[in-house]
C-alpha cells in the first residue's frame, strides 16, 4: 500500500512504531522495520554513546529505513543530531517541536523531520519550519497527551497543513488504518499495540497487566509530574492522587534520588530539569521532582518489571488488545485487515496507489 508516508521514508507499509522510553530499543525497532513498518528508537533514555551502540545494532539486525526519536530541549540536541546525520539515519522524530535551525541542519543532511504534535497550530508551526510529515496524537494516545479525540484533531490538521499527517492514539488493526486513510492521513502510528508484541523486551508481568487492562482502567492523571498523562491505573497512581503535598514530596525524594543515581545528574539539574517541563504549569515541589525523574518511574516498570512501583504509560487502546504478536504478525495483520475493509467497502483493488489527500 503505496502512500506519501511510505514514499517519503521509504518503507513498505504506512504504519509507525513510535519511540517510547525504554521500550522502543533495538529489538523492537528491527522487528518494526523488517515487518516493512517505520521503527523509531527512542533515544531520550540513552547517553550518545548508548545511541551510538544503539543505531548500530539496528543496522546489524535490518536493511530497511529506521528513525530515531529525540528530545529537542536536551543539551546535548545538536551532538545527537549529528550522530543520526553520521549514521545515515533515515528518520528524525522529535515529542516537542525543534527549532527551525535543528530541522533545516537535519534536512540539509537528508534526514527527514517528523515531529509529533497535539494541537492544529503546533502542526501549522513546525510545517512552516520546514518539517517533513508530523504525527498528530489525539488524547487516547498513551503517556503525556492532550485532551481532544483523534477524530476531531487528525482531520483539522489535514486540512491545516500540506505535508503528510501521521494518524497516532487510538490505533491498534487495519479498520483503524482505513478510518485515518479516510481522514486524509498517509497512515498511522502506534505505540502500545507494539508494545504489547513479543518483540517487545517489556517484561512478561508488565504485559500481563497491560492485558488484563480494561479501558476504563486506563487514566489520564497530573499525579505524576503535573502534566496530564495516560496510564494504567496503579497503586503508585492512587497513591500519588491521594497523598497530600508533603508525603507526595517524601515520595518524590526516594524516586529522584534512585533517578540521581542512575543517570548521574545533580540535585540542581534535575530540579532545573523538571521546572523546563512545567510548560506554564503551576507544579508542586513533588510534581517538579518527578517530572525530572518520570524516566525512573518508566525504568523500573519497563525494564525491571516493578509494577508496583513503575509507572506504565499506556494508550485506551491497550483496553481491547488481547494477544502478544511478533511484529510481523501484527503488520501482516493489519495490512490484511486494511485490505480486506477497503475492498469490502470501496471495491479497492490494492495493487493500485491510495491517492494522496
Amino acid at each position: 500500500m503505496e502512500t506519501a508516508l511510505t514514499k517519503l521514508v521509504g518503507v513498505e507499509h504506512p504504519i509507525v512504531q513510535t519511540g517510547m522510553g525504554w521500550v522502543a530499543g533495538p529489538r523492537l525497532v528491527s522487528g518494526a522495520a523488517n515487518a516493512g513498518a517505520l521503527g523509531i528508537l527512542a533515544s531520550a533514555t540513552m547517553t550518545l554513546e548508548q545511541l551510538r551502540a544503539a543505531v548500530h545494532e539496528v543496522k546489524s539486525r535490518t536493511d530497511a529505513p529506521f528513525g530515531v526519536n529525540l528530545r529537542a530541549d536536551a543539551g546535548d540536541a545538536a551532538e545527537r543530531a549529528r550522530l543520526i546525520i553520521d549514521e545515515g539515519v533515515r528518520v528524525a522524530s522529535f515529542a516537542l517541536a525543534p527549532s527551525k535551525e535543528l530541522i533545516s541542519r537535519l534536512k540539509d543532511a537528508g534526514v527527514v523531520v517528523i515531529p509529533s504534535i497535539g494541537a492544529r497550530r503546533h502542526a501549522e508551526k513546525v510545517a512552516a519550519w520546514g518539517a517533513d510529515a508530523v504525527i498528530v496524537q489525539g488524547g487516547e494516545g498513551g503517556g503525556h497527551t492532550g485532551d481532544v479525540a483523534t477524530t476531531v484533531l487528525l482531520p483539522q490538521v489535514v486540512d491545516a497543513v500540506d505535508i503528510p499527517v501521521i494518524a497516532a492514539g487510538g490505533f491498534s488493526d487495519g479498520r483503524g488504518l482505513v478510518a485515518a486513510l479516510s481522514y486524509g492521513a498517509a497512515g498511522i502510528a502506534m505505540g502500545t499495540r507494539f508494545l504489547l508484541t513479543s518483540d517487545s523486551t517489556v517484561p512478561d508481568a508488565v504485559k500481563a497487566e497491560y492485558l488484563k487492562a480494561g479501558v476504563r482502567d486506563i487514566t489520564v492523571t497530573t499525579a505524576v509530574d503535573g502534566l496530564p498523562h495516560r496510564m494504567l491505573r496503579s497503586e503508585l497512581v492512587a497513591s500519588l492522587e491521594r497523598s497530600g503535598r508533603t508525603r507526595a514530596l517524601a515520595k518524590a525524594v526516594v524516586h529522584a534520588a534512585g533517578f540521581k543515581k542512575l543517570s548521574g545528574l545533580t540535585w540542581s539539574q534535575m530540579v532545573r530539569d523538571g521546572l523546563a517541563m512545567k510548560h506554564g504549569k503551576d507544579l508542586s515541589w513533588s510534581q517538579v521532582l518527578l517530572a525530572a525523574n518520570t524516566p525512573m518511574l518508566l525504568k523500573a516498570s519497563m525494564v525491571e518489571g516493578r509494577t508496583d512501583l513503575g509507572v506504565m504509560a499506556s494508550g485506551q487502546v491497550a483496553g481491547v488488545i488481547e494477544d502478544l504478536p511478533s511484529c510481523a504478525e501484527l503488520v501482516d495483520r493489519v495490512m490484511a485487515e486494511a485490505h480486506a475493509v477497503l475492498e469490502r467497502l470501496h471495491g479497492y483493488d490494492s495493487p493500485h496507489e491510495v491517492p494522496p489527500h
